[in-house]
């Protein structure tokens, strides 16, 4: 069975076209495109602004003109992340498998986050049968990383009053809020050294972990790799071994848990043996303290040639030091709504840059906004305090959950008729576009939900096929109802 073979059919026909076009963050020329090709071919209004978002509608079926205007809302852009270091994402399409019940990519994200969000978008503006009032589409560009399209978005753009998020990742879930966020990058600048010729080196590698998105799975307890490889690193240094650090390099993106982290590492010839044997102890430590979380974590140890250069020897125990104490995972748990994270931090990249520096990167969430910045500024005071420079990113909002929301019961009561459930109604610690948006457009009533994805923004992620149909059921019911009222 392949994708093509999946219900329903149209909305799946068009999710395996967009698996076939390149969409990293900040290069969604190409999947502009298909968007565009896309309402050429359909007939369908277009538009673009400044910034690449996009926005197709098609009129109300006769004799629903005057319901509300409904903006349907998807992202362009995916994670990129790979199991193999080579594997093109400016150019190559993602490979899916039909795996029992479930849909996974090969050895990639999948991209079903939040390109079935499309999907089901381009579905609906093309189903005949499907009667609507005035309805949009709006595409955004780089969600995943900064927020630009919706941050961006241009005058006029959309003209609905009830605007349906297609990006959450739950079924039988309808999301009312979330979280904030802002990111912290560190920056050490650092003097370049000949590489001791009495060292004998090390590359400390810590691969395969399981990552995920750095909102909703920060309370899984996962590792984080730059933490593991900080806290051996420090171990070393705790344990007055001289370390010549000539290599670090970890994670990848703000918002996804590092899967991955490798330093090359010098120490004194005639302590080589002693280091094997505190590393194959951190293995022992680290196997049993996520033994049933991270089954296929991996760390490894191998010597290699002596490198041409190291960094100086003071960054380096600064660099360590405050990587080893920066603070990772959940900060506090709402007191509002049960289960739900309120705040967390994620110490999301350490990066070689050209010039003799080293960039750290963080990612702040909260649904207080007063404790997004109280742990932003946590994380810098203890970066300062190491010696690096610290900026802040713009940060993006939080959703205030609308209990009273119309559209909230609408799409509830459309879930529950289909299927005999009733929905639970939730906010998310992720972030989602609709913080941005309600500033810009303040009348609008919003709710975000999707079909069931596990594992996004890591190579693990798959997404439930039956969960898509429900999807499709629920947001063209829900278009169905919003078209018999009167504005």
């Amino acid at each position: 069975m392949t994708i093509k073979d999946l219900q329903p059919a149209a909305v799946f026909g068009i999710f395996d076209e967009i698996t076939r076009v390149p969409r990293p963050s900040k290069k969604e020329g190409k999947i502009r495109q298909y968007l565009l090709d896309f309402a050429a071919k359909h007939g369908l209004a277009v538009k673009t602004d400044a910034v690449g978002n996009v926005v197709m509608s098609v009129p109300a079926t006769p004799g629903h003109e005057n319901a509300p205007g409904i903006i349907m809302q998807a992202h362009m852009d995916m994670v990129c992340e790979s199991n193999d270091k080579n594997f093109d994402f400016d150019n190559s399409p993602i490979t899916t498998i039909v795996d029992g019940e479930w849909l996974h990519a090969d050895g990639t994200t999948l991209g079903a986050d939040n390109g079935i969000g499309m999907a089901a978008a381009l579905a609906a503006l093309t189903d005949k049968d499907l009667v609507h009032g005035p309805l949009e589409a709006l595409f955004t560009v780089d969600e995943e990383t900064g927020l630009t399209g919706a941050n961006n978005l241009g005058e006029g753009m959309i003209s609905g009053s009830i605007l349906l998020n297609l990006d959450s990742e739950d079924d039988a879930e309808i999301f009312v809020g979330c979280a904030g966020g802002v990111d912290t990058t560190c920056t050490f600048h650092y003097e370049r050294m000949m590489a001791p010729t009495d060292f004998h080196y090390f590359k400390v590698e810590i691969s395969k972990g399981l990552g995920g998105h750095s909102g909703g799975d920060i309370h899984l307890g996962r590792a984080n790799a730059n933490r593991l490889l900080a806290r051996f690193l420090y171990s070393l240094i705790a344990d007055k071994h001289e370390i010549a650090l000539a290599e670090i390099d970890g994670g990848n993106l703000r918002n996804a848990i590092p899967r991955a982290a490798h330093a090359v590492v010098g120490v004194q010839a005639a302590s080589k043996e002693s280091v094997r044997v505190a590393f194959n102890e951190f293995v022992a430590e680290v196997e049993n303290e996520f033994s049933g979380i991270e089954p296929t974590l991996e760390l490894e140890l191998t010597s290699i040639d002596r490198p041409d250069f190291c960094v100086d020897s003071q960054t380096t125990t600064r660099l360590v030091e405050a990587l080893y104490a920066a603070p990772h995972g959940v900060i506090s748990m709402s007191r509002d709504l049960e289960g739900l994270v309120e705040t967390s931090t994620n110490l999301a990249s350490v990066k070689m840059q050209p010039g003799s520096t080293i960039l750290v990167t963080t990612s702040q969430r909260s649904s207080v906004e007063s404790r997004k910045w109280d742990i932003a500024r946590r994380v810098e005071a203890l970066f300062k305090l190491a010696g690096a420079d610290v900026t802040h990113g713009d940060g993006y909002p939080g959703w205030a959950p609308n209990m009273d929301s119309a559209i909230m019961h609408i799409a509830s009561d459309a879930y529950e008729e289909l299927y005999g459930v009733r929905p639970a109604i939730k906010a998310i610690h992720a972030g989602l576009e609709c913080g941005l948006f309600l500033e810009k457009y303040p009348h609008l009533d919003m709710v975000s939900f999707g079909p069931t994805l596990q594992g996004v923004h890591s190579p693990s992620e798959r997404m439930h096929i039956p969960a898509v149909e429900r999807f499709w059921g629920q947001l063209t019911r829900t278009i169905e109802k919003v078209a018999d009222i009167k504005k």
